[in-house]
């Protein structure tokens, strides 16, 4: 019992010592961004390569997740005689909820293993250490612009991801379903707040989590063993690390914002 309770304390103990680590290589990013900006081009590629790389998958999950939402929901206000209410639900839920987090979960799992991959790649192959020799800042010229390109392109692949939930709702109830068009838009248009809904939850939640999964990416990469099997191990934390995260703080943006 002594020597589960020791693997446990020192599992916590870990844990915590990790996450400080990560609070005190945020701060380093932070510190660097001011001369990332002589990399823009950096940066740039790392946008086109995280942003724009990750829309067939965010397009095609969100416009499954807006059918699936209205096809149900349209069945459960079935029950209380609510169906022209579908549009309004689909919207909030989307908005508020579906819209960032599984946004943030394909992000992360499309983007967030490929930094992680890559960087611990460099510190593998000791193109890191080269860099050192050379008097180029890592930090500043590799974890810098990934971080700065996984902040930006979180909101606006949840939007996109929102504008197809609402599109394949509206999908399914009006063109499948038959609820009145001019019905489904005017009740969602009355229902959902520009500030409340649209900026607390697009915005705000999602560029929350992509600072998050960027920074979890790019610690573990740059902190890994420099081997194949550290690289793999780096990338598997990354996933897990940022679902949890995502989740978790979720729940307390939510309390705050809502």
């Amino acid at each position: 019992m002594s020597a589960q309770t020791g693997r446990s304390n020192n599992v916590v103990m870990d844990s915590l010592a990790q996450i400080g680590h990560c609070g005190l290589f945020l701060l380093r990013i932070l510190a660097s961004v001011p001369r990332s900006m002589r990399y823009v081009r950096e940066t740039v590629r790392q946008l086109w390569f995280v942003g724009a790389m990750s829309l067939t998958i965010i397009m095609t999950c969100g416009l499954f997740v807006g059918m699936v939402l209205g096809l149900q929901l349209y069945h459960v206000l079935a029950i209380f005689g609510g169906t022209s209410a579908t549009g309004s639900v689909v919207a909030l839920a989307i908005y508020r909820e579906l819209g960032p987090v599984v946004t943030a979960l394909l992000f992360a799992g499309r983007a967030g293993t490929s930094i992680t991959a890559e960087i611990g790649l460099m510190r593998a192959t000791d193109q890191i250490a080269a860099m050192e020799m050379m008097a180029v800042d890592p930090i500043a010229y590799v974890a810098a612009p990934r971080f700065l390109a996984g902040l930006i392109a979180m909101p606006l692949l949840c939007c996109v991801f929102c504008a197809m939930g609402v599109f394949g709702g509206h999908l399914v109830g009006v063109s499948w379903l038959g609820i009145d068009n001019g019905t489904f838009w005017s009740n969602m248009t009355a229902t959902v707040d520009v500030w409340q809904d649209i900026v607390s939850g697009v915005v705000w939640k999602s560029a929350a989590f992509g600072a998050v999964i960027a920074l979890i990416a790019v610690f573990q990469g740059y902190t890994t063993p420099p081997t194949s099997e550290g690289v793999a191990y780096a990338t598997t934390r990354t996933v897990v690390a940022s679902s949890i995260a995502i989740l978790a703080l979720d729940f307390v943006l939510t309390a705050f914002l809502m």
